[in-house]
């Protein structure tokens, strides 16, 4: 028996149903465009600053437990005087560190070994310098006010670097980051403070963001992805 005319089949129906829906959407899309103003600015942005390595000359560790950090909030070092001029830079780094690690153990939460610590007292006056394991300071803007905060880099036991970071609050030295990590390298761009750590697998590596939180008072973690390792040749200058 032939087919009767007029009638289509089920995927003819089908297939035109779907083209009807399409235009349909297509021309909802066009008469939306057409009833706007165009784009319109949202403002000026701030500049994008970075990346700037810190201690681009150390030696990276092995795979490791991805950084962790304290995000309960800011720890004042008020053992420190005041800082009247608002320039952390005018701060001893080594006595911020001392500082820190004094607060840490009447807190009972000590974090590096005793040997570690006579270490760190015997040098803390001279960063950077020789067998010292306290790294030079660096200075950076991570809170986005126009004024740089101090970082601090500790090795502890085989394969861990402790980062601290301070800024001035109302003149009082104040502790926004703790960050606990094993690092191919450290970095400060646009005012977040990013650590790479190798992979467990070859050729990859996790990183750890860090940004300033308004509402927290301190650097928290933003993002924490994995990812092929950039070759040394995409590596910005100076790393």
């Amino acid at each position: 028996m032939s087919p009767v005319r007029g009638l289509r089949s089920p995927r003819a129906v089908v297939r035109a149903v779907a083209l009807a829906v399409v235009a349909a959407g297509t021309a909802a899309l066009l008469g939306g465009c057409a009833g706007t103003d165009g784009p319109t600015s949202a403002g000026r942005a701030d500049p994008v600053t970075g990346p700037a390595e810190l201690w681009p000359s150390s030696k990276p560790w092995p795979a490791a437990p991805p950084a962790t950090g304290r995000e309960e909030g800011p720890r004042p070092l008020t053992a420190l005087p005041r800082v009247s001029s608002g320039d952390i830079r005018k701060v001893s780094a080594g006595s911020v560190l001392l500082a820190q690690i004094d607060a840490d153990k009447r807190r009972g939460q000590p974090v590096f070994e005793e040997d570690e610590e006579r270490r760190i007292r015997s040098c803390a006056d001279r960063p950077g310098t020789g067998s010292c394991p306290v790294r030079a300071p660096e200075y950076h803007d991570l809170t986005g006010d126009g004024k740089d905060e101090l970082i601090v880099g500790v090795p502890s036991g085989t394969n861990l670097l402790i980062i601290y970071a301070y800024t001035l609050r109302h003149g009082v030295v104040t502790s926004i980051l703790d960050s606990t990590s094993s690092p191919q390298s450290v970095e400060v761009a646009d005012h977040k403070l990013i650590i790479h750590e190798p992979g467990d697998a070859a050729g990859y590596e996790s990183r750890t963001v860090y940004a300033w939180s308004a509402r927290n008072q301190v650097m928290t973690i933003q993002d924490v992805g994995f990812g092929r390792r950039a070759p040394a040749s995409a590596n910005p200058s100076g790393r």
